[in-house]
């Protein structure tokens, strides 16, 4: 059975992440939050939850080595953590941009590097790291200064990474959604046209694909989900 991590996985895309993959029979370990009120009934043999705190980069390479420990390799880890604040150049504090560049970069770097570190042992592995259109592009972050500032981070460490890993069977892709269809998104916006954005699920079909033998050939992926967004 492959193991695979999953950041934020009682979230709206961490959720169907878990899914799809206990789907596909893989052994998912999810990180929680402390008292997370999202109680998530996979069974025993499929499913552990562990409360990590990301922004401890001691406690979240002790949880990579945990399973490491335990289950002998990572084969997938998809890193779903994050966080979005507006704000244009003029109304972002340097303690505003800290606060995106922990939440956005430091939660997925601190898992991400440990896994990067086995997965090159291994000589195999996926890694999955979650971008943003403001992420891409200066045009596309106007007013979501230090959330996008943050995001091309992410960017930058997938491509640093995949540098590194050249020649290996070691991917580390970025997925960029457009909006993704949740209960929340439908509450802040809610005369937007939903049918223009993208399912949770639909975003974990994609993200198991480039993690199966059928997508193993593919190399240094972008994954643009932006539906008719």
């Amino acid at each position: 059975m492959k193991t695979a991590i999953v950041t934020g996985a009682t979230g709206n895309l961490g959720q169907a992440v878990v899914s799809k993959f206990i789907e596909e029979d893989y052994y998912v370990v999810g990180t929680v939050i402390p008292n997370d009120p999202v109680q998530l009934d996979y069974p025993a043999h499929q499913y552990k939850a562990i409360t990590v705190d990301l922004l401890d980069e001691s406690a979240a390479s002790a949880f990579v080595s945990s399973v490491i420990e335990e289950h002998g390799a990572i084969d997938a880890a998809v890193l779903t953590v994050g966080g979005f604040a507006m704000g244009s150049v003029a109304d972002t504090s340097s303690a505003d941009m800290l606060k995106q560049y922990k939440l956005n970069f430091e939660t997925v770097y601190h898992v991400a590097r440990p896994v990067f570190v086995q997965m090159m042992k291994q000589k195999a592995g996926r890694i999955f790291m979650i971008g943003s259109k403001p992420g891409l592009s200066a045009a596309n972050s106007k007013g979501m200064t230090a959330y996008g500032l943050a995001k091309s981070l992410v960017i930058r460490l997938a491509e640093l990474m995949n540098v590194e890993a050249k020649g290996t069977n070691v991917v580390a892709s970025l997925v960029v959604p457009s909006t993704i269809d949740t209960p929340q998104n439908r509450k802040s916006m809610p005369d937007a046209d939903v049918s223009k954005w993208v399912k949770a699920e639909d975003i974990a079909n994609i993200i198991y694909y480039h993690s199966s033998d059928e997508g193993a050939i593919l190399r240094e992926t972008v994954i643009k989900v932006y539906g008719n967004g």
